[in-house]
């Protein structure tokens, strides 16, 4: 899957793209994928995401300079990706589920949650969820969609998400040091 590219330098099938540094694993609906740049002859930066690699290929003059900020931007462009896909399939199967749905919901970086409803009950969710299985971010949209019914964790909050979503509590404690 080709996720972030802005010319038209791709990878040849069956050439090895050459040297290649490998970086910490990403998580990716909660699964690792190695995380590999390569240095080509190119003028853009492009992201490809092919079976469980990520393979980055990054401008020969960023060798010198260090790439961490264009590598860090990349990652946000593919979460961001994938999170559009995912989040919406999501959403959609939360709303028929459910029977009710926000007025608009949004992708965008949050910072220190993963997702929030506000007042106006609109939610907006952080891409980097879609780090997490999509059981989790089923039920962390879920959470929220409940927020539109209820601003609290009363207990027709937990009603709700106990007749939807038995298991619940796994995905709570898997998510207890984290804010949604």
């Amino acid at each position: 899957m080709k996720v972030l590219q802005t010319k038209t330098n791709k990878v040849i099938k069956g050439r090895k793209p050459g040297y290649a540094i490998e970086k910490d694993p990403v998580k990716i609906l909660g699964k690792n994928f190695r995380l590999r740049i390569f240095y080509k002859n190119i003028k853009i930066s492009e992201l490809n995401l092919l079976g469980k690699d990520i393979q980055v290929f990054l401008p020969h003059k960023y060798k010198k300079i260090g790439n961490s900020a264009i590598l860090s931007l990349a990652l946000d462009k593919m979460y961001e990706a994938i999170a559009r896909e995912e989040i919406d399939k999501i959403m959609e199967k939360t709303r028929i589920m459910l029977g009710f749905a926000p007025e608009d919901y949004t992708i965008e970086k949050i910072g220190t949650k993963l997702a929030h409803c506000s007042e106006d009950k609109k939610i907006t969710i952080d891409p980097e969820i879609v780090k997490y299985d999509r059981k989790i971010i089923e039920y962390i949209i879920l959470h929220q969609f409940c927020h539109l019914k209820y601003k609290t964790h009363a207990k027709k909050f937990y009603e709700i998400i106990s007749k939807h979503m038995p298991n619940y509590k796994l995905y709570e404690k898997a998510l207890e040091n984290t804010k949604y």
